[in-house]
């Protein structure tokens, strides 16, 4: 593999060849530390995804008939070399990201553990053997592949959401095409290098570049894709959900998250204190499972606001390890960020702390936020109502328990949840009745481990689930075969 200083041009990964955008086109990739150009990047059009398309589905059937054992074999050799090149992949993730090596090393390694898990998930393609109602017959399930499966990601972790689909989906046989996020393309690239050294068959791993809308979205709508997996905008997956499911594919979404995180006046308000910053904050806030409704119960409200402000002030923002936070991926989205402070302020919502970009010493040209919290605010305005994906969160006074509850249900999207509580019965009724595909006790509001089912409800998600072996149901299909002996005849 070559050294990130050594690319010109990141490209897309076809057949195990790499190759610009048949058209020459390019995008423009920004260091969010400083805004200065990093490289050029392959702006992919419908005519490289056909190709790529292609080569997987002519990979696929030779890809299939490797036994599931044998192809999680080759996993676990990628999954390792992952590990032997962290700190370069761990140097690539943080340059094009932002974040500081420390985050992007635990990435790189989460990345492996995913490769890890999804490789004794080949020892573990279970289906099952069941009884009849017919006398000398058999049923079973076996898995079977999709076919090709289009993987479109997103760019808050990279190589995590690298890992979290092609991972799985290769185990159960598929071809796959990933779209790499136009923000992180040189994280692709190096996958795909890694996994082609592991032994990885040619065209079994494609990596298109480009945008969602030229590349993206011709991967969704061609016929030859059997599965469509999509982490993003809830605004984007409905698209993908309308486009994919007129051609009935099989389709996954893991999208938005406006997440709550209650505390209760019995919570140790140090440890809530805590969390809430980890969880609003961290990635710069760039996390779908991010907490940006802060519920207080109005008792503890007040020494709680003291203690998240003195919080928010000392967070270290920069790209090093002695940092808390990066920059936000890129000037859009920082500009996003300003738009939604100054909107809420507009009506009515006071800013507490942040709400501004930093351009002091280490910032300037970079796409700083500040860390900010504010209150005041409707709950149905659309601060509260829409994911802004940044280090900005608000927070929000309620009398008790039952208004917490409600509050933190009043929302269009579900997908994870906390609750900071010392009662067990209240820890348990929120956890039963709250409207999220996750929830925490007492910590924040974080993903999945490789084993467990991660995704949401309402608008956070179709109601798929990935990791965890329940995403093998998305990334196969179940076959009934039933056999019929005849014994009387052949004893």
């Amino acid at each position: 593999m070559n050294e990130l200083t050594a690319f010109t041009e990141i490209v897309n990964v076809i057949g195990g060849k790499e190759l610009p955008a048949a058209k020459g086109a390019t995008l423009e990739k920004l260091n969010p530390h400083d805004g200065s150009l990093l490289f050029t990047v392959s702006r992919s059009d419908a005519q490289d995804v056909s190709l790529a398309i292609s080569v997987a589905r002519d990979a696929q059937p030779a890809w299939a008939e490797v036994p599931a054992v044998k192809r999680g074999d080759i996993l676990r050799r990628i999954a390792a070399a992952l590990l032997d090149h962290r700190d370069e992949v761990a140097r690539i993730v943080a340059l094009e990201t932002g974040k500081s090596l420390a985050n992007a090393l635990g990435e790189v390694e989460g990345a492996a553990s995913l490769g890890f898990f999804y490789a004794g998930e080949g020892q573990r393609l279970y289906g099952r053997t069941t009884t009849s109602g017919t006398p000398n017959k058999w049923a079973l399930t076996v898995r079977q592949p999709v076919g090709v499966a289009g993987l479109i990601i997103a760019a808050n972790t990279p190589i995590a959401n690298v890992a979290w689909k092609v991972f799985p989906a290769l185990i159960c046989g598929n071809a796959a095409v990933l779209k790499a996020a136009e923000d992180t393309p040189a994280t692709a690239l190096v996958f795909a290098r890694i996994a082609q050294a592991a032994g990885l068959p040619d065209g079994v791993l494609n990596v298109i570049q480009g945008t969602g809308v030229e590349a993206g979205a011709a991967l969704v709508a061609d016929e030859r894709v059997g599965v469509v997996s999509f982490t993003g905008s809830t605004a984007v997956g409905r698209l993908i959900a309308e486009v994919a499911g007129r051609r009935l594919a099989k389709v996954s979404l893991e999208l938005g998250g406006k997440n709550p995180l209650v505390v209760c006046d019995d919570a140790d308000l140090d440890n809530a204190a805590k969390w809430i910053l980890l969880s609003a904050f961290s990635n710069a806030g760039q996390r779908c499972a991010a907490a940006s409704r802060i519920i207080v119960f109005e008792s503890v409200y007040d020494a709680l606001r003291e203690k998240l402000i003195k919080g928010a002030e000392a967070q270290k923002v920069g790209p090093n390890d002695t940092d808390d936070f990066g920059p936000v991926i890129n000037a859009r989205q920082l500009q996003r960020m300003l738009d939604a402070v100054s909107q809420a302020r507009s009506q009515g919502a006071t800013v507490l702390t942040g709400g501004n970009r930093l351009t002091g010493p280490g910032h300037a040209g970079g796409f700083y936020m500040a860390p900010t919290f504010l209150e005041n605010i409707d709950p149905d305005a659309e601060f509260s109502t829409s994911e802004l994906f940044g280090p900005v969160a608000g927070l929000y006074k309620v009398s008790g328990f039952q208004e917490a509850l409600s509050l933190a249900n009043r929302s269009p999207y579900g997908l994870t949840a906390c609750i900071h509580t010392k009662n067990f019965d209240r820890a348990m009724e929120f956890s039963r009745l709250v409207e999220s595909g996750v929830a925490v006790v007492n910590a924040g509001t974080y993903g999945s481990e490789p084993h467990m089912p991660f995704g949401g409800v309402k608008a956070s998600g179709n109601g798929s689930r990935e990791p965890g072996t329940e995403a093998l149901d998305i990334y196969s299909n179940l076959k009934d075969i039933y056999m019929t002996t005849a014994p009387s005849s052949t004893l």
